[in-house]
């Protein structure tokens, strides 16, 4: 007995369909609150926007199929060109659909601002009284992520441990170029820059072990930046930690190692992180022959930022340049050069 083609085509096209039953789309089933909301927001937005095309397919293939030229028998109206009820049919359902969008999107772009802080851990779940957030300061380094848990005075290299239901701050730097911190599990990606801090506020429901990684390609070892995010309950948060501070010390010299490029960097613990390190980071400060940026700002704020006496190293513009006010040198100083008296930079705390 011969099977008929179509039935054996639908039967191998369910066969190659098979296998994605057992994917998880992670993404869409998300055991983080915010990436849950997240999801669900592509899941009704995708909706919303099949209500329109689903019709315009249907009917295009309709049209097409009704309209054929073998087909005498369709009407032919050669001088047709307009339907009031056409017109509004096709003009007030997408814009009744662009006003629900953006309703939807401005109200959760208001409450998954990555920088706003949970009120929730889960649905009709508020965050319980006297809970604070975890904090976690992530550093992208080329081509490894960097994680100091200041509360806890450890740090790791590319693995990430929290515990399920209580509210994480992440604080993210980067320490060369811009990365972009991403764990589908638990919330929508975040950049990280050098000199600027970005914020994440994120809460994981469900113990496991999840993958994290750049999302924003930054140079040959990209591909291996990745890290594994624990998902722990307190007991097991608390026996981790002890874990980590078995591991050497993070301090300057030892972080200026760490940020040598290196690819597919094996975990690593430190049991104990330098006070000031990540503000050093962030400031691109570490090596205490650089001056802090804040520290630089500070300086150009009191209007003392072109040479020590707040003119000092300007250059007057030649005569019919446009642009009028004066400029500051390409070479005002070298590295050589001892800072103001009284300084308050790393620089002046170096000099003899």
């Amino acid at each position: 007995m011969s099977i008929p083609k179509t039935l054996r085509r639908l039967l191998m096209a369910a066969g190659l369909a098979l296998p994605l039953a057992g994917c998880n789309t992670i993404l869409l089933n998300a055991p983080g609150d915010i990436a849950r909301q997240q999801g669900n927001l592509i899941i009704i937005s995708t909706l919303l926007m099949l209500i329109i095309i689903v019709p315009v397919i249907s009917l295009t293939l309709f049209f097409a199929w009704r309209y054929r030229a073998s087909n005498t028998k369709a009407t032919y109206k050669p001088d047709w060109d307009h339907s009031l009820q056409l017109e509004l049919v096709i003009w007030a359902c997408p814009l009744l659909i662009i006003i629900a969008l953006g309703a939807i999107t401005w109200i959760t772009t208001h409450t998954l601002d990555p920088y706003r802080p949970l009120d929730r851990i889960a649905e009709n779940k508020p965050v319980p009284a006297g809970v604070e957030p975890l904090e976690v300061q992530v550093v992208s380094l080329d081509w490894k992520w960097l994680f100091v848990y200041p509360e806890q005075g450890i740090a790791t290299v590319n693995e990430l441990a929290a515990p399920v239901d209580r509210p994480i701050r992440f604080k993210l730097t980067s320490s060369t170029v811009m990365n972009a911190f991403y764990v589908p599990a638990l919330a929508g990606m975040i950049y990280t820059m050098p000199g600027m801090q970005t914020e994440l506020n994120a809460v994981i429901s469900d113990t496991g072990e999840y993958e994290g990684f750049s999302s924003n390609y930054s140079g040959a070892g990209f591909s291996g930046m990745r890290f594994r995010f624990h998902a722990l309950d307190q007991a097991g948060f608390d026996g981790w930690v002890q874990q980590v501070r078995a591991g050497g010390r993070l301090d300057r010299d030892a972080y200026l190692e760490l940020e040598k490029p290196s690819e597919r960097e094996p975990v690593r613990h430190f049991g104990a992180v330098e006070e000031g390190l990540y503000d050093a980071i962030l400031n691109r400060c570490v090596d205490p022959r650089r001056m802090c940026m804040h520290e630089m700002m500070a300086i150009d704020a009191a209007g003392k930022g072109a040479g020590r006496t707040g003119i000092e190293g300007l250059e007057a513009r030649n005569r019919g340049d446009l642009r009028g006010r004066p400029y500051v040198q390409s070479a005002m100083c070298a590295a050589g050069d001892a800072p103001a008296a009284g300084l308050n930079t790393s620089l002046s705390r170096l000099a003899p």
